[in-house]
């Protein structure tokens, strides 16, 4: 198996103390072994996924930064950071890896879903929110990510009451979990192991959200 290099964790301790162009490009061979180190991991990852979902696209982020509209000007990121999206429209949710000293996480979920998804999303809670608060107090899911996480409105979403029941849920924007790593378990080779284990505990959450935004309020299917 793929497995997370040294060098790879040394370059990334480098550039956070040395972000700067010059430092960069006088250790771009450097950059160029880490992040054939990543595109080896993702690979990996794809195809263990594979076995048990579909995946359609993955993407290994760049390292360079859009500084246009940041106050942040250093030019690159000191991690590494990987997603994959599960194909079509019956498997919805991605997969996402964030490699770097110190705050390595592993989770997946929804992030910013369109505007109709997400209505359609609020209107199933309001309908029943039974099956997925059923997920997310799972045993195995609290153990392995705690809480639901993800951007929310700071009152109630237009058109929903502030009293209502399920606004705990409703207020989310994004919907995704997360579990953080320690770097020694990050630089164990049997980790590709260990993310798709991960992997395979959002699974009930992913059914549960799929179900949710492939059928309208009556269980009609709304895609063939």
């Amino acid at each position: 198996m793929a497995a997370i290099s040294k060098s790879t964790f040394k370059f990334l301790k480098d550039i956070r103390k040395n972000n700067n162009r010059e430092w960069f490009h006088a250790h771009k061979e450097q950059f160029t072994e880490a992040n054939n180190n990543m595109k080896d991991l993702l690979a990996e990852i794809e195809e263990e996924l594979n076995k048990f979902d579909v995946i359609e696209k993955k993407k290994l982020f760049r390292i360079y930064r859009d500084v246009r509209f940041s106050k942040d000007k250093t030019p690159y990121n000191s991690h590494f950071s990987m997603s994959l999206g599960r194909e079509g429209a019956f498997r919805r949710g991605g997969y996402f890896i964030k490699i770097t000293p110190g705050g390595t996480m592993v989770g997946g979920g929804f992030y910013n879903p369109e505007p109709k998804d997400l209505k359609l999303i609020r209107d199933h809670i309001v309908a029943d929110d039974k099956p997925l608060r059923k997920v997310l107090k799972s045993k195995k899911f609290k153990d392995t990510f705690g809480e639901l996480m993800g951007q929310q409105v700071k009152s109630a979403p237009r058109g929903y009451t502030k009293d209502h029941p399920s606004i705990d849920l409703l207020k989310y924007k994004s919907m995704y979990v997360f579990k953080s790593y320690k770097d020694s378990e990050v630089m164990d080779p049997k980790f590709v192991s260990e993310i798709i284990k991960v992997y395979k505990t959002i699974q009930p959450f992913f059914a549960c959200m799929t179900e949710i935004l492939t059928h309208d309020l009556d269980g009609v299917p709304l895609y063939k």
